[in-house]
């Protein structure tokens, strides 16, 4: 134990003198990058002691809790439906390549087994088993990448720094910055070289300090670098992306927009792109959120996520025994059924030509240009493509051809029909 100690605080020194260095993303690193663009779509698993509650993962906080009495969740945690073949199974069969899972939320549980906090589900609950082993096990076996969430805020440790939330859980104040990231980095630690490859690490709580508070992201960032070069790093603080970050996220907003009040003032980057958005209305389990999204607006919101050039991360929130909700289940085999026939247009695509607009969006892939209409009630489609030629336009779904003309304003597509249904594709195809 001192010796592995020993090893982590040396590693760490280390990468302190590295992050004096500008971050250069390794080869094995952009190569990832640029799978997860592929991906377009992944399942956020928000999962935890609060979920027996039944209210929300931020609970603690918003119903001012006792942390003494709210730790004593752990104690009758028994989630005996957890199945993680049936997890990943579920999520790959709905299209998803990827899931990002909360591996220590705000509250301060490790949903692992790890040695620097006995508050975790496998030394701290009946349950005894390490749900996010299982779960890893499982993607490597089904083909998913894992991805890790981890929050830097912790509203029970005494060392974690007074901030904006976490006020009210009678927590003993003892701050102590230095002991916390050691910490922290001992848990990055073992979540990057315990559980296999890790797609990437997804942080997220540096809003609770003060805009000045330094995290020592860039050292914390370098540890991870150094123990998986290839894994991505995206952090949740809501501003422009810092060095050392290969992902660029979106909470509840597709790129440029800021509709959700998170990205005021984030400018879009030329990195990987993720907006991340639930089903119904909540992140953790609750019971009372039957608010559930329809599936042709979950379908449109991966299509414009894509059209935008972003994957679109979904969130699910399983039931305190473990088990997926009915309805998010039906939605993710409504969402799995149509792309069994439109994902070509989805996956491996980038952001079209065509800029979005009001009546959708356009992806592309080599040359074949693919044009979402979402909101058209006219038969004629103007697009403004002048840089390429168009040599064949037809419905994707039943390949009926679509006449169209070309000049140097762009081309006209006379469509077979209005524009029905959830999501309308014509294919373009471009002189090479």
């Amino acid at each position: 134990m001192k010796k592995k100690l020993l090893f982590l605080c040396i590693l760490t020194l280390l990468c302190i003198q590295n992050s004096a260095q500008k971050y250069q993303p390794t080869k094995e690193n952009l190569q990832v990058r640029k799978e997860f663009q592929d991906s377009k779509f992944g399942i956020f698993v928000h999962y935890g002691v609060y979920s027996m509650m039944a209210d929300g993962e931020w609970i603690l906080e918003n119903k001012k809790l006792r942390q003494s009495d709210y730790a004593k969740l752990a104690e009758g945690f028994y989630p005996s439906n957890f199945d993680a073949s049936r997890w990943v199974a579920a999520f790959k069969a709905a299209g998803a390549k990827y899931i990002c899972f909360t591996t220590r939320h705000h509250d301060g549980f490790s949903m692992f087994d790890s040695r620097y906090s006995d508050y975790n589900i496998v030394k701290g609950t009946p349950f005894r088993r390490d749900i996010v082993k299982e779960l890893a096990e499982e993607c490597h076996k089904q083909g998913l990448k894992i991805h890790f969430y981890y929050s830097h805020v912790d509203w029970g440790r005494s060392d974690y720094p007074l901030g904006r939330t976490g006020r009210h859980t009678d927590r003993r104040i003892d701050e102590n910055w230095g002991k916390y990231f050691l910490f922290m980095n001992n848990q990055l630690t073992e979540l990057l070289t315990n559980y296999g490859q890790v797609g990437a690490i997804w942080f997220d709580g540096c809003w609770d300090q003060s805009p000045n508070f330094d995290w020592h992201l860039p050292e914390q960032y370098s540890l991870i670098h150094s123990l998986q070069p290839a894994c991505l790093i995206g952090n949740n603080h809501h501003h422009a992306p810092v060095e050392g970050e290969d992902i660029q996220i979106f909470e509840r907003d597709l790129p440029g927009e800021n509709k959700s009040g998170f990205s005021s003032g984030q400018p879009v980057t030329p990195l990987p792109l993720e907006t991340c958005e639930t089903m119904n209305s909540s992140w953790g389990y609750m019971m009372a959120d039957n608010n559930y999204k329809s599936a042709e607006t979950l379908i449109r919101l991966l299509v414009r996520a894509a059209g935008k050039n972003a994957n679109l991360l979904l969130n699910v929130g399983p039931q305190p025994d473990g088990g997926l909700p009915d309805m998010a289940l039906k939605r993710l085999n409504e969402i799995g059924e149509w792309m069994k026939v439109y994902g070509e247009t989805i996956y491996g695509t980038r952001g079209g030509v065509v800029s979005p607009r009001e009546w959708g969006v356009t992806t592309q892939k080599d040359n074949k240009l693919y044009v979402h209409i979402l909101n058209w009630k006219d038969q004629v489609l103007y697009l403004p493509v002048t840089e390429v030629k168009i040599i064949k336009a037809f419905v994707f779904e039943n390949k009926k051809p679509v006449s169209f003309t070309q000049d140097k304003y762009g081309v006209i597509l006379q469509l077979p029909e209005s524009p029905f249904g959830i999501d309308y594709v014509v294919e373009l195809q471009l002189k090479k």
